[in-house]
């Protein structure tokens, strides 16, 4: 455990407090109760509470020069109303289910890339507002999207990456304003087929639409990448449908669509 010392926003000096936000060991998955703590300790004299902010963001690529590259994904609540005495140390803790479409970090325990985290900001006194500890969290994907996964990587497609981008697909319900996409790479080198594929999740707590596409990394607009065949899968297919059958008809649909 290390405490790190509050800085007011706008460059106002340090504060008398010191803080340590602590998220349960291990990972969560999408529609999953997120939890953890904030530790709170007093340094040289008395500290006055009123609030503890806390901001869970991905990190995005951005869509254009000055955008931002972060985008929020919730905030969570902890409660921390009361006074610290000098030298005196609290526990807040804090729990918040996480979205169905929260962009994910690992794959089958691996990283692809995409960073989530968790920012908290304590109020102290009125107006006095101070930028605490920040964070990682690790958001496991699915069983639904490891059975998609696996069954793409049977047939020689493995996961390479993946980014964030602050926006949406058209036409389509989403709870976030993000859209992860998992660049997948054929490893059996199949000519006929696309080298690389761009593959998305939209899920819900029923299940997901599944989009697939030719790679176009470049390209950072939906519209403007090759066309996307999408389909749907419920949670509760897992041992009821052949996913591995269903990627092969994906993938040759996919390579009979336009390159652009």
């Amino acid at each position: 455990m290390v405490f790190k010392r509050l800085r007011r926003i706008g460059g106002g000096g340090s504060v008398p407090l010191e803080v340590d936000t602590q998220v349960a060991a291990g990972f969560v998955r999408p529609g999953e109760t997120l939890q953890g703590e904030v530790l709170l300790r007093a340094l040289d004299r008395e500290v006055e509470l009123s609030g503890v902010e806390l901001e869970m963001f991905a990190e995005v690529k951005p869509s254009y020069e000055g955008a931002d590259t972060r985008e929020t994904i919730c905030w969570p609540s902890a409660s921390a109303y009361f006074k610290l005495a000098k030298g005196e140390e609290r526990r807040v803790p804090f729990e918040h289910r996480l979205p169905w479409d929260v962009p994910v970090t690992e794959v089958s325990g691996q990283a692809v890339g995409a960073v989530l985290g968790l920012t908290t900001k304590v109020r102290i006194g009125e107006n006095d507002e101070a930028v605490g500890d920040h964070d990682l969290v690790h958001v496991a994907a699915l069983p639904l999207h490891e059975a998609i996964f696996d069954a793409f990587a049977a047939e020689g497609y493995l996961c390479d990456a993946c980014e964030i981008t602050g926006d949406q697909i058209p036409t389509v319900e989403y709870g976030l304003y993000m859209t992860q996409t998992f660049l997948l790479a054929d490893r059996l080198g199949t000519g006929s087929r696309p080298a690389r594929l761009e593959l998305s999740f939209v899920t819900n707590r029923v299940g997901c639409e599944i989009y697939l596409r030719r790679a176009a990394p470049a390209q950072d607009d939906w519209e403007d990448k090759p066309p996307a065949g999408s389909w749907v899968a419920a949670h509760h297919d897992i041992g009821r449908v052949d996913f591995a059958a269903e990627a092969r008809t994906w993938i040759d649909l996919v390579t009979k669509m336009p390159a652009a």
